[in-house]
């Protein structure tokens, strides 16, 4: 009798959870569901990941998820997280790549500040770029101090065989060496080179009328790069400027930031978005980032 009793209450139990899991997974599906719809017209196009997620083939919720995802998601057991940053990123991003207007931007940096936790930003203290959304190009790297070269740039083999052939760049970034010295280089100065980007700062609405007061706050300022066709994203620090605008490009990335973001397509370079983080504290740490 207790053995009846207990399993009876077992069953109650399981079955209390499990109405409250499928409620939860339909309230999601129901607002999701132009995502899994997107997933699944273009589920070829990505790797599905393992990351914690909704799992789509679980017995409780089998009857709430919609037929298209159903019927494309036999092999599908999490659904990645970057997948709905993608599908909302690619709901509002033009399909040309151009300067965002301003409602564009807003809903963007809410998306942003969202998934990445970060306090994210199109303008920081009254400055910004003149473009929040643009072509990188891969640049080389930089002297983190005098007498740096490529013999001794890298902190590992492994690094060193990865980026070794980017080489490094013939002058200096906008704001010269990193460090004085080999023996004075921090962490913190090498992760500021191996995270840097360059960015039209002689652009930026107002740079003409004071350079230097523009020169200082751009000085190894964190943004946010993203890639809006895989998710991937990192914090860089602007330690460079240009490209030139006959170039085509409006930012460049060093050669690690271009791996991370998988721009190394056969031009190396293509869109990203790139927003001010705002981190008066210096608590967010340089380098790829993940949801």
């Amino acid at each position: 009798m207790p053995t009846k009793r207990k399993n009876l209450h077992y069953e109650f139990l399981a079955k209390k959870w499990t109405d409250r899991h499928r409620n939860l997974q339909g309230k999601i599906f129901d607002k999701h569901g132009e995502s899994f719809k997107w997933l699944a017209d273009n589920s070829k196009q990505f790797v599905v990941g393992s990351l914690a997620g909704i799992m789509l083939l679980t017995s409780p919720v089998l009857d709430k998820v919609p037929q298209f995802v159903s019927s494309t998601s036999a092999q599908i057991k999490t659904i990645d997280k970057k997948v709905f940053l993608i599908y909302d990123l690619r709901k509002i991003l033009p399909n040309e790549v151009r300067a965002l207007n301003s409602d564009e931007e807003k809903n963007v940096s809410e998306i942003l500040t969202r998934d990445y936790g970060f306090n994210i930003k199109a303008e920081l203290e009254g400055k910004r770029l003149n473009t929040t959304y643009g072509i990188i190009g891969q640049e080389q790297h930089l002297a983190r101090f005098p007498g740096d070269n490529i013999f001794s740039h890298f902190d590992n083999p492994s690094e060193a065989d990865k980026y070794w052939s980017y080489g490094m760049a013939p002058g200096l970034g906008a704001w010269r060496y990193f460090a004085d010295s080999s023996g004075s280089s921090t962490q913190e100065d090498i992760d500021r080179e191996k995270y840097y980007i360059a960015v039209q700062t002689f652009l930026a609405p107002g740079f003409d009328s004071n350079p230097k007061e523009y020169a200082d706050f751009f000085k190894y300022r964190k943004m946010l790069v993203v890639n809006p066709q895989n998710g991937n994203a990192v914090v860089a620090d602007i330690a460079d400027a240009g490209p030139s605008p006959w170039t085509g490009k409006q930012l460049g990335g060093s050669p690690e930031v271009m791996s991370y973001l998988e721009r190394f397509d056969g031009a190396q370079k293509g869109a990203v978005l790139y927003f001010f983080i705002d981190d008066p504290n210096d608590t967010i740490p340089l380098g790829p980032v993940n949801l």
